[in-house]
């Protein structure tokens, strides 16, 4: 199969803090929590380590694990930095031939706080991954490709999603989406009017949420509950619903909201709570695989991108779910992004292995 990636690269600094050196506050009420630094203190950490990272650069790793022909499109600095993101991109058996350089911005970096419950605080720096124009999208780096990945697209390279689309759709590849808060809010005319033409949309529970707003325009809040099939537990943010400036609307609404809308497979995942599909009138859910985490950042992108390699190429959504549950886990084992991520024969005896897995049905 023959896949490409387009959205972000960056050069990630890991910061793992015990949790007894860094306070952390949950709100009562709400989903937010905090991680506290003290000012003017030096606070020791476990360890500080580099890695790349960036949702296009993380999907093109798991596409090339998994054995496809992959190539990204992304915008990197004339720097170090860049220089990095091509080696590891080249030792992962990745086509660069189509990222660009950019002349005046550096390559995009964060700093990830890493504490508690692994969920990081992230610092981030977009540099050249917001300067993405329609000059570093030929089609003809569309051509032959049987999936279209595209991640977060930051700024101002959020306005080339439909010139993307527009390709990924003449290439007759499949497109998968996994947009960012941006493209859900400053960007979300163009994606609104995209929607047809995904064929797999992913988005977390956060996402979710920033989206359902305009979903309300069209379709109302509220809804109907979900209702298991053979008495099956009902995990909880089939429960609750979504909530977003003081509406609600339940997951089976939603959902049946963007198939309405011409989205072929959702996907929204919800942590360590487990992850939904739906197409046409089925949902399925699938409880995450219980590991201990050293950090969750990447876990997403794990997820989604191994997802949607697999349901393009075997067909089988309940397998493609299985994978990226697999998968993700095995990324939040270890502080970066990458290291985690595995071959497609090791994942292939890791399905073998968690045949049993809970795998639910549900009806919408």
């Amino acid at each position: 199969m023959n896949v490409l990636t387009i959205g972000g690269a960056m050069v990630d600094t890991i910061v793992t803090i015990a949790s007894d050196k860094i306070e952390q506050v949950k709100m009562r009420n709400a989903e937010s929590s905090f991680l506290l630094l003290e000012e003017g203190h030096k606070t020791e950490a476990e360890e500080i380590a580099s890695s790349c990272g960036g949702g296009a650069v993380n999907a093109a790793v798991t596409a090339s694990r998994l054995g496809h022909h992959t190539s990204i499109i992304a915008k990197i600095g004339r720097d170090d930095k860049g220089k990095t993101i091509l080696g590891l991109l080249r030792a992962e058996g990745v086509d660069v031939s189509w990222i660009a350089l950019d002349d005046h911005e550096p390559t995009g970096s964060s700093v990830i706080i890493s504490s508690h419950d692994r969920n990081a605080a992230v610092f981030t720096y977009r540099g050249a991954n917001t300067k993405i124009e329609a000059s570093d999208l030929p089609h003809q780096a569309f051509a032959g490709r049987d999936l279209v990945y595209v991640a977060n697209l930051s700024n101002q390279s959020a306005n080339c999603y439909p010139l993307v689309v527009e390709h990924a759709k003449a290439a007759g590849a499949l497109l998968a989406v996994n947009p960012g808060v941006r493209q859900l809010t400053a960007r979300f005319d163009d994606f609104w009017h995209s929607l047809k033409h995904i064929d797999i949309l992913c988005v977390n529970r956060a996402e979710a949420q920033t989206l359902m707003p305009r979903l309300l325009q069209s379709f109302g809040d509220g809804g109907a509950p979900l209702i298991a099939k053979n008495d099956e537990p009902i995990p909880p943010l089939a429960k609750r619903g979504l909530r977003s400036g003081g509406y609600e609307m339940s997951l089976v609404k939603f959902l049946g909201a963007l198939i309405a809308l011409g989205v072929g497979v959702i996907v929204l995942t919800d942590g360590a709570n487990g992850a939904f599909i739906a197409r046409a009138q089925e949902l399925h859910y699938r409880a995450a695989e219980h590991v201990v985490a050293a950090a969750t950042t990447g876990a997403g992108d794990a997820f989604s991108s191994t997802f949607a390699c697999y349901l393009a190429d075997t067909q089988d959504a309940g397998r493609a779910l299985g994978a990226a549950a697999i998968n993700a886990a095995s990324v939040v084992k270890f502080i970066d992004t990458q290291t985690g991520l595995l071959t497609r024969a090791a994942l292939e005896r890791e399905l073998e292995r968690a045949s049993e897995a809970p795998l639910f049905s549900f009806s919408i």
